[in-house]
């Protein structure tokens, strides 16, 4: 039996340990998770439902919780989109394919940031909310082919952002990440740019346009 310890973590990193545990096992097992919330232990049970796993809960005591996953064949990966924020997709019909010789300027999934917060309501949580979400991103089976910044989402790619480390490891494995020259002028920000390059409005819209997919949180 494989052990999950997720007590402590914040949203997705739970689902995350799990779905790496999952690979890990490889064949038929079992996994006890525990964890200290019970958004956690559905988002948790949720996607070892996905993956086709038997789940069984239990409050431990007070802000303790187990999951134990039941794995009767090899689980297969899948891709999970878990976490308290929702991300809103927008598909194109797969005709479109930056693999496709009829449209070979297309690109493929395009994540398109327009603030340093996720959602309205507490900036606070907000801005929790988007960290998570970046983080979220690194963890994809498929990783995007670029990501735009703009707006208020630009002081995530400058020094000093919490989001830094997560965006060069995207970078590093061949994800494009561009922010608007117009927003880091706006803010004061140009000289403080840390990952990525700068783009502008019309490519913006070019890249919007000829995308497969677009993720916008």
């Amino acid at each position: 039996m494989i052990t999950v310890n997720a007590v402590g973590d914040i949203c997705p990193i739970p689902v995350v340990k799990t779905k790496k545990a999952l690979g890990e096992l490889n064949g038929p097992g079992q996994i006890e998770v525990f964890v200290d919330n019970e958004t956690a232990m559905k988002n948790v049970t949720k996607m070892a439902k996905n993956s086709g796993a038997k789940t069984e809960q239990e409050v431990l005591e007070e802000g303790r919780y187990r999951i134990l996953i039941t794995v009767g064949e090899s689980v297969q990966n899948t891709r999970t989109n878990e976490g308290d924020g929702r991300m809103e997709q927008t598909k194109v019909p797969a005709l479109v394919s930056d693999r496709d010789p009829v449209c070979r300027t297309c690109v493929g999934t395009v994540v398109s940031v327009g603030s340093d917060r996720m959602g309205d309501g507490s900036d606070e949580l907000g801005h929790i909310l988007m960290k998570s979400f970046i983080f979220a991103v690194t963890q994809l089976d498929e990783l995007p082919d670029k990501m735009i910044f703009y707006n208020g989402g630009a002081r995530l790619t400058v020094e000093g952002s919490e989001s830094l480390e997560d965006l060069r490891n995207l970078e590093e494995q061949g994800v494009e990440i561009l922010t608007c020259g117009t927003c880091l002028d706006y803010y004061g920000l140009k000289e403080k740019l840390a990952v990525g390059g700068v783009t502008n409005m019309y490519s913006i819209v070019e890249i919007l346009q000829s995308s497969v997919s677009v993720i916008r949180p």
